[in-house]
């Protein structure tokens, strides 16, 4: 199972990993997210290294039935996503700096298509990962399998009506098999959250939607690991609200918008990588 991957590893030097190959596949492509995809680092790292029950050895499991769910709804974000699953054994690091590169598997929004271990859907028209969790959950349910869902969004993405409406399905039907993770870093593409469309009180509107909310801090292995265990064990919808920083990690790109769709430069590589060191 994934979890093996942090019993030889530190935290720390797991996700300073997943940082360093985020920003290589972004280089090497030229093109990329890294704002959002070190915004989501250590809940991705958290999710795979302790959470969900999920075989590596993918669909030759006798148990790949019963796995947990993980749908990556900000599918911008892939580069993390690739690197945390090639990094806890799914299949070969190598396979990495293929990244949006022409016939490689690791497209630039992950896709069932390329039959890619640890891809359960194909993702990044914002505003649809939480329906299709949404299905999932209800067809688990319908089957009395004890697998859970756990769908990662942004918060801008969290402005889209259809969001709003899977939530409400979700609600209605009592589905306490879901876990909604929002990676809440405040930023979109095109500048402040806050400043394109409010979400106010987030965790407000969650509750009065009739989500078990909690809001922790993004970045703690600690706080993340809490918040999943109890979300696991709820027995309503559960919805993680992670306050997390716009390119956490890389001093000249946290918090900076301008970052979210775009490449580093060799200079900008090199001072990113020296940081992370």
């Amino acid at each position: 199972m994934s979890d093996n991957v942090l019993k030889n590893v530190s935290f720390k030097d797991f996700t300073n990993t997943v940082r360093c190959d985020i920003l290589k596949m972004i280089h090497g492509a030229k093109s990329g997210h890294p704002g959002g995809s070190l915004s989501c680092v250590e809940i991705l790292s958290v999710l795979y290294g302790k959470i969900l029950n999920v075989p590596v050895e993918w669909k030759k499991s006798p148990d790949f039935d019963k796995r947990d769910r993980f749908i990556l709804s900000k599918g911008h974000a892939s580069a993390c996503l690739y690197s945390v699953l090639a990094r806890s054994g799914f299949f070969s690091p190598d396979e990495l700096m293929t990244f949006r590169k022409f016939g490689s598997r690791l497209q630039g929004h992950p896709s069932t298509r390329y039959a890619l271990e640890g891809i359960e859907a194909s993702t990044g028209s914002l505003g649809q990962g939480l329906s299709m969790a949404s299905g999932v959950a209800l067809a688990l349910k319908l089957d009395k399998n004890p697998a859970k869902v756990f769908v990662l969004t942004g918060d801008g993405e969290m402005q889209e009506g259809s969001v709003w409406e899977a939530l409400m399905a979700i609600s209605h039907r009592k589905l306490d098999n879901i876990v909604v993770i929002v990676d809440k870093n405040n930023l979109q593409i095109d500048g402040s959250c806050d400043d394109v469309k409010s979400l106010g009180n987030l965790d407000k509107k969650l509750e009065a939607f009739g989500f078990d909310v909690q809001t922790v801090d993004g970045h703690s292995e600690e706080a993340l690991t809490e918040a999943f265990l109890k979300a696991k064990n709820s027995n309503r919808p559960s919805a993680i609200i992670a306050n997390t920083v716009k390119g956490k990690g890389i001093s000249f790109m946290e918090n900076n918008a301008g970052w979210h769709g775009k490449a580093p430069k060799d200079s900008e590589l090199q001072a990113a990588m020296e940081e992370i060191k």
